[in-house]
């Protein structure tokens, strides 16, 4: 297997601190429109690096992307970059008969008349619209194969083929009690993906309705997570996980609860109202500029937080149905503790817990153990051999009965 790896920030970095470990794959071609990011990137491996080598691309240039995939002989293409550049990069790999990988699909578009009630451009449909083209060619697309979705939508898998006949509810809940010495506001992920996932309408699917929305934050609860993480409130968010599990999971609902805190959702209702979460560039003297990448500029780079990051990270998966005619409710769910990622990674807990998931994956795929054609979730493969290919990675999971 011979990878090219788009994006060397934060995930991107991890993931080749991640896979310099292991044997699964000859080469890895790190490009980023940085050619220093991705040289540094290859540099931070030392010795670890003589598989990897940096370039330069931009991903938003699909003809450059494919000219890279064929010079490197890549057959697999890695998206860590931001979901602005979803498309051009799935594109790119399909012209190149390349497998594409990626954490996040393609961006929702708010219903135009009715957004906090009606669908209009769901995330992930304009991948899906060309799904027929990919089986046809006989290519695979594995899409959402991150933590969030990823390692979720396995659990999803997992709990259907074994621990439940029937299935009521999905919900994946995710929550931390990281700290960051020295901000008042420090995000510990992406800020211009947390905006879009936070203040787009939230999705919501229930088997007799379909996928509908609701409004930003709503339908708060407190979830008591595990390993000494315990209660955080977690509120509706639009997330993949919502669109995919349907697919392939029989389930009455499905939901994605995230737990911000007060504060942040604060910051972000108060960047909505200031026009500071617009991604269309607006005049400033001479310039265009988008105001969500000033707000990024202005944040420190997710990456570099993790000697001042504190606590845990737990991303999981909660599911409530029947098995063998009594009613069960299960957490499945994985934790990093930022102490342990940067101890062992060099990489905080949250960029860590993203990458090492699609890394799982391509190991899973170079030795056959997962296969398939088409734009397919997570969820369309079995789940038993990713959680314990996650466990020989050092990193294990939970299960806990509610």
């Amino acid at each position: 297997m011979r990878v090219l790896l788009v994006g060397a920030g934060g995930v991107g970095g991890a993931i080749t601190r991640i896979a310099a470990r292991r044997p699964f794959f000859e080469a890895m071609v790190v490009a980023d429109y940085d050619l220093a990011r991705a040289e540094a990137a290859v540099a931070a491996l030392g010795g670890a690096g003589a598989r990897f080598r940096a370039e330069r691309v931009d991903a938003n240039d699909e003809p450059a992307v494919v000219a890279l995939l064929e010079r490197h002989g890549c057959d697999v293409l890695l998206n860590a970059t931001d979901p602005r550049f979803v498309m051009p990069l799935f594109r790119a790999a399909r012209s190149a008969s390349a497998t594409y990988v990626d954490m996040a699909m393609s961006l929702s578009r708010p219903h135009p008349d009715r957004p906090y009630d009606e669908c209009g451009v769901k995330l992930g449909d304009a991948q899906f619209e060309e799904a027929v083209e990919w089986e046809q060619a006989g290519r695979l697309a594995l899409v959402g194969m991150g933590v969030e979705p990823g390692l979720s939508d396995v659990f999803a898998r997992y709990a259907a083929d074994e621990l439940f006949d029937e299935i009521e509810e999905i919900g994946v809940r995710d929550g931390a009690n990281l700290t960051v010495d020295g901000y008042d506001f420090a995000p510990s992920f992406s800020i211009w993906t947390t905006i879009e996932e936070c203040l787009n309408p939230p999705v919501v699917y229930e088997a007799d309705r379909g996928w509908f929305t609701t409004a930003p934050f709503s339908e708060p609860e407190v979830f008591d997570f595990p390993e000494g993480i315990g209660p955080v409130e977690c509120v509706n968010v639009e997330h993949e996980e919502v669109l995919l599990i349907p697919r392939w999971i029989g389930a009455r609902r499905v939901t994605f609860k995230y737990g911000l805190g007060n504060e942040f959702i604060e910051v972000l209702k108060t960047l909505h109202k200031l026009g500071l979460d617009r991604t269309e560039p607006v005049a400033v003297r001479d310039a265009r500029v988008s105001p969500r990448d000033v707000v990024a500029a202005c944040l420190p780079d997710p990456a570099t937080l993790g000697e001042r990051m504190h606590g845990k990270t737990c991303a999981g998966t909660w599911v409530k149905g029947v098995k063998d005619g009594a009613p069960r409710e299960v957490y499945l769910y994985h934790v990093v503790d930022n102490q342990w990622s940067m101890a062992e990674y060099g990489s905080q807990a949250v960029v860590w817990q993203t990458a090492v998931n699609p890394v799982v994956a391509l190991e899973l795929l170079a030795t056959g153990a997962w296969k398939g054609a088409g734009v397919l979730g997570p969820e369309a493969f079995p789940a038993g051999p990713f959680l314990d290919l996650l466990t020989d990675y050092g990193s294990p999971w939970g299960l806990r009965e509610q």
